[in-house]
């Protein structure tokens, strides 16, 4: 009888058969064995890769035979030894690697679990199966006990006879490549969920997760990726890096050390940057490193790919990708409202803006769904062994300049962020077009990913490190239509965006409106010292852009009534970013919040807490009457504004405004801009 398979099944057995495997039937295998995942897959791949049930159910049974008789576990090494001696040859399931011993001139085999360290192997099996010599590989081994073979006068009775590999010893990607056409985008992202294990149908699966979950796999396919995922348990955040791939290794909660992590001071061995594909820090919540020294270390590192160590003979490179997991136990508003999106990390680096500054890509965990039984997938996806050795064949590719033919990074991403993005970009078209056939349209949504991951990082670095990390404003420019897109932050757009503490210099809230819809806006001041220039971002729009100027000129011809002698405007270049934090497009009416936040970022004053400011400043220092009042009143107060203060025009709607929102808000009002500097500068 034939199980029922859909559309996606059929097609992975027409153009994959030998190199699936469905999925479910790996988890009834891996309860009561401890056997390592890609070991069984294998194993299930090439005894069930078919839609016929009977045939199944006779595949689990052989498969269960086979570890039953075969497989050793490590307690039972003397057992094995036992076993091998007495019959004189015996059948094993093990992890196999070669060492050239180049005093005898004569490779020699270590057997994993069975403890075998010096089998005698031939050169001829070696030479078959290159892997052996690179860390080793699974197979089944047909092992010889021959007491009459020595070295000097030691006996060395094991011997290596043949070789079936159960872990791929040759590979070649050419069919992962050629036959992905034969998917459209949906059906393969769809694909590789599956072969992680999830079923893309389940509940809560949006494309959105769809993506972020994709995005874990980065890491494994793009070299010095520097990743990070906090989020709550539950997650699978660590599977990917412990389950998926056998090129990864994961590093327990302060145990990194300089010689496992980057090189030994005694033998000059490189460590585990040199070694794996991907270093995952498990518990990177408690603490990362065991020595105080690995920390400049990693720095280097992450910065460079490249480290050096007095004593090593120079510069070392390695081209493992360094990923960061731990768990975030509040709401992702609330650590927001405290302090910042790395806080929960360990204390050796949470506020080290030097090393958060070199992490390319962080991943929203608090939006990864809690995995449970029905999330997991029933139907077919690649086996892990094939899957792994096609990401590891995917490392050598490069698309890190997709970007350059259809599209600009806009002007606040600096060479910093620059890179991070590229990668990222360069990494999901590895994972979702391994033929490298993309679009345009394929790249922007790549590159807004990319640009919001990298963003999250510069955020959470302005509330460590204040004003030198102010250009976050991220923006790209279509080559084509010359059109400018900002890309926003989702955890910016929640409730309570305006903290209710005192304001930092040069922060002021706003609402806007078009007559129909509202936009609540940031305003965000940044002052060097210069030569009197204005730069304005974040916005397009003509009628905003004159709104700052506006404002800047009525400072300017009223500066020194405003502004001390030090404190001229001709001795500041002064950077306006305008960020829409929620709702439609930012239309004009600004120029009151814009006024606040330049004079509190010159005299370096805190704000009210909560404060908004609504109001427009003419060129001539009038105070322009809101539109759209009450409902902006009640946006900024609905998002956390405790002080929002409004042009005396406004005064006769005040009783339109809900008692809801008056209890939670106080409105005073301004008639002129010393008034207005007034009502919202914080009290010494």
């Amino acid at each position: 009888m034939a199980i029922i398979l859909d559309a996606l099944d059929e097609k992975l057995l027409e153009y994959y058969r030998g190199y699936v495997v469905k999925k479910d039937l790996v988890q009834i295998l891996k309860v009561g064995q401890n056997v390592p995942v890609f070991v069984l897959e294998y194993l299930i791949a090439n005894s069930c890769s078919t839609r016929d049930e009977e045939t199944i159910k006779k595949g689990m049974e052989n498969v269960k035979a086979v570890l039953r008789d075969h497989y050793v576990n490590p307690e039972e090494s003397d057992l094995i030894h036992s076993k091998i001696r007495d019959r004189g040859t015996f059948k094993i399931i093990d992890k196999v690697s070669v060492r050239l011993d180049s005093k005898k001139d004569k490779y020699w085999a270590h057997l994993l679990n069975s403890n075998i360290k010096n089998a005698n192997i031939n050169d001829s099996l070696v030479s078959e199966h290159d892997k052996l010599l690179l860390g080793g590989i699974w197979s089944i081994i047909d092992m010889e006990y021959d007491p009459e073979i020595k070295f000097g006068s030691t006996i060395y009775p094991f011997v290596v006879q043949a070789i079936k590999p159960i872990q791929l010893s040759t590979f070649d990607n050419s069919k992962f490549i050629c036959n992905r056409k034969q998917f459209s985008k949906k059906a393969w992202i769809d694909v590789l969920l599956r072969s992680c294990g999830i079923e893309p149908s389940s509940e809560g699966m949006t494309d959105r997760l769809k993506m972020l979950l994709v995005s874990r796999l980065i890491p494994l396919v793009e070299a010095n990726f520097n990743f990070i995922e906090l989020g709550p348990r539950s997650t699978g955040k660590s599977y990917v890096f412990k389950e998926l791939t056998p090129y990864s290794i994961l590093i327990s909660g302060g145990q990194g050390t300089v010689p496992q992590l980057f090189v030994h001071g005694t033998t000059g061995k490189v460590g585990a940057v040199g070694q794996w594909d991907a270093v995952t820090f498990d518990e990177a919540t408690d603490k990362l490193f065991k020595d105080r020294d690995a920390v400049p270390l990693m720095k280097d590192y992450m910065e460079s790919g490249s480290f050096s160590r007095a004593g090593a003979g120079g510069e070392i490179s390695g081209s493992a990708s360094i990923v960061f997991n731990g768990n975030i136990n509040q709401p992702v508003e609330t650590v927001l409202q405290n302090s910042h999106l790395f806080s929960p990390l360990a204390d050796e680096v949470n506020n080290d803006t030097a090393f958060l500054d070199r992490i390319h890509f962080y991943l929203p965990g608090w939006e990864i769904i809690k995995f449970a039984p029905k999330h997991f997938t029933k139907n077919f996806g690649f086996s892990t062994d094939y899957f792994s050795e096609c990401m590891k064949a995917q490392r050598k590719l490069n698309f890190t300049d997709a970007i350059e033919d259809f599209f600009a990074l806009g002007a606040h991403l600096r060479q910093r962020d620059t890179k991070p993005v590229k990668k990222t970009v360069s990494g999901l078209i590895k994972l979702i077009h391994p033929d490298g056939k993309f679009s345009k349209e394929d790249v922007k949504e790549y590159l807004i990913i990319a640009l919001e991951m990298r963003r999250r990082v510069k955020e959470q670095l302005k509330r460590i490190g204040g004003m030198e990390f102010w250009d976050t404003n991220f923006s790209f420019i279509d080559k084509d239509t010359q059109e400018e897109f900002f890309v926003s932050l989702p955890e910016e757009r929640g409730s309570r965006l305006i903290e209710n503490s005192p304001i930092p210099p040069g922060v002021c809230y706003t609402a806007t409106s078009d007559g129909d819809s509202l936009a609540l806006v940031r305003i965000e001041i940044a002052i060097i010292s210069g030569s009197g220039k204005l730069n304005i971002s974040g916005i397009t729009s003509t009628p905003v852009k004159e709104n700052v100027k506006n404002t800047y000129q009525y400072i300017k011809a009223n500066e020194k009534n405003l502004l001390s002698e030090q404190h001229a405007l001709k001795n500041y270049d002064i950077s306006v970013q305008i960020t829409n934090l929620l709702g439609a497009n930012i239309t004009s009416g600004i120029g009151g919040a814009v006024y606040v936040a330049i004079l509190s970022a010159i005299y370096k004053k805190n704000l009210k807490p909560g404060l908004g400011v609504l109001g427009n400043i003419s060129i001539g220092g009038a105070i322009e009457k809101a539109i759209n009042f009450v409902d902006k009143v009640s946006m900024l107060s609905e998002n956390g504004a405790k002080n929002v203060v409004v042009p005396m025009d406004n005064l006769n709607e005040l009783q339109d405004i809900p008692q809801s929102v008056l209890g939670n808000t106080d409105v005073p009002f301004y008639s002129n801009c010393q008034m207005l500097m007034q009502k919202g500068i914080l009290s010494e």
